[in-house]
């Protein structure tokens, strides 16, 4: 698809990049064939691992079209991990090479070995390995590949333990693209936002895929900023973001029609988008928000519609050739439409399987090819996806089953409560206890007592939080989700009496 995109106008800009120079596909392409030599010449086999720790640039991405031709398997690294988390990751996809920022050579000279090559890349496109491609005549060929060969390994967060490789194939990749492309009527005549990191499916897979299939622009930004974005916006056509991108863009003055009206299209994921921001954004722009539903182990699954309602609180209906289906929890049977249940998706874009973990793939699967996604929805009368939560976030208080997401939606609707999470802690009672954990708007005066008065009347008494507490923000990660389990970990002893007493 890259190459397609090169040969039908190597002039055209692919990066656009704020106070350095543009790349064109030309370029681009050269550089990437010069990358593919570089890695066959440090040793990197069809099959070898490529991890990289590095900061957001266009040669990130370059790099990682090099080693989809070199055949071996991309596996990026969030630049946040610390060095006890890369050796873990380094043990476990024992990759060939290990690409790092300039800065933190000295910290990862050590790793390398007769195993392990260690080379350099900095966000300004200079290090060890751009030095290599430099002298490097371009690949002539790529190295063939099946859409059933890996193409990538991307670990997930790793919140309820190890994090585990998801290993997504050529195919999955392609497959994806080709129907995001479809679905969202992206085209060579796009001009991209890129403000999202490159390192997760949604930067790397979902947008930069997108692009240079298309043979799109990317306006390549390293970081989010507000005015910046709306600066952008003056000469593009689609922002790619998270929940907190809109947050922040309504929280602007310069945010309104004027500022958005060359933008054709707005799109979020990573995170639920609060029923506030989707509904102050049309408000603001007379843009509706397009959300839509994937997840490492299947890139995108689900989306609202281009052409149609953008429901607020739904991610639409399942991508071309993706099935999706609600069933029980506990015995996997399919459910009546209207009911809450596991979400399971089976398609092209569905995962392989985790790295070297085949009895947990085995235990993610069901016999017809469906993977058991984690998340709990419904799906509407109309057809509409509604995620109401994860599996693992699911309270069940004296025996009843709790979804988080129908109490937090009440609890978001009070006056003066800018966001909740809510989660089971361990109760001697009740098995697990309702709990939630609100963050005040700016200057509102809130106390437990009167929001638990106010959800009385709202939600049956065995969904009512047995406990309110305040908090000055809820804990996130790099892609805007609230981390649950951090809240599970923090909060475990509340019910204890020594903690109950204090906490009272």
């Amino acid at each position: 698809m890259f190459d397609a995109s090169c040969r039908k106008d190597g002039a055209k800009v692919m990066f656009e990049r704020p106070g350095q120079p543009p790349i064109t596909y030309a370029a681009a392409n050269d550089l990437v064939l010069r990358l593919a030599t570089a890695l066959e010449e440090l040793s990197v086999r069809p099959g070898d691992r490529v991890a990289v720790q590095v900061e957001k640039s266009a040669e990130a991405v370059l790099l990682y079209l090099a080693c989809l031709r070199t055949g071996g398997l991309f596996l990026p690294l969030n630049t946040a991990y610390t060095g006890a988390e890369i050796d873990y990751f380094l043990d476990n996809a024992e990759p060939r090479l290990f690409v790092c920022d300039p800065g933190a050579v000295d910290q990862h000279a050590k790793r390398a070995s007769a195993a392990l090559a260690v080379e350099t890349l900095g966000a300004d496109g200079g290090g060890t390995l751009m030095q290599r491609a430099a002298q490097a005549v371009p690949q002539p060929a790529p190295v063939e590949r099946s859409p059933n060969d890996p193409a990538a390994i991307l670990y997930t967060s790793g919140t309820t333990g190890r994090s585990k490789g998801a290993v997504l194939t050529h195919g999955n990749l392609a497959s994806n693209t080709v129907a995001l492309n479809q679905a969202w009527r992206f085209s060579g005549s796009d001009r991209l936002i890129h403000a999202l990191p490159i390192f997760h499916t949604h930067g790397l897979f979902v947008a930069c895929n997108m692009a240079l299939s298309a043979g799109a622009t990317m306006i390549f930004l390293t970081r989010f900023d507000v005015d910046q974005i709306i600066d952008e916006m003056a000469d593009a056509t689609v922002l790619m973001g998270v929940p907190t991108f809109y947050t922040r863009l309504l929280k602007s003055p310069r945010l309104g029609p004027l500022a958005t009206a060359g933008m054709r299209l707005f799109v979020s994921g990573s995170a639920p988008l609060p029923q506030d921001v989707h509904t102050g954004f049309a408000e603001r722009t007379g843009h509706v928000i397009l959300e839509r539903y994937g997840m490492t182990e299947t890139c995108m699954i689900a989306s609202n519609p281009h052409a149609g309602e953008r429901r607020t609180g739904a991610v639409g209906f399942a991508l071309p050739d993706v099935d999706i289906r609600i069933t029980d929890r506990e015995t996997g049977a399919a459910l009546p439409q209207g009911e809450t249940g596991a979400i399971e998706v089976r398609g092209p874009n569905v995962f392989q399987g985790y790295w070297r973990m085949p009895e947990k793939t085995a235990a993610e699967f069901r016999e017809d090819g469906f993977f058991i996604t984690g998340d709990l929805g419904r799906i509407d009368a109309d057809g509409y996806l509604h995620i109401i939560g994860r599996d693992k976030d699911l309270v069940i208080s004296g025996g009843y089953n709790v979804y988080p997401k129908e109490i937090e939606t009440a609890l978001d609707a009070l006056p003066g409560v800018a966001e909740s999470a809510v989660i089971g802690v361990p109760h001697p009672d009740f098995g697990e206890a309702v709990t939630a954990i609100v963050v005040p708007a700016p200057g509102a005066s809130l106390d437990s007592a009167t929001l638990l008065k106010a959800l009385s009347g709202e939600l049956a008494r065995y969904k009512q939080p047995k406990t309110v507490l305040l908090a000055d923000a809820l804990p996130r990660n790099v892609m805007g989700k609230v981390q649950k389990a951090e809240l599970r970990r923090h909060f475990a002893d509340l019910y204890t009496p020594a903690a109950s007493d204090t906490a009272s």
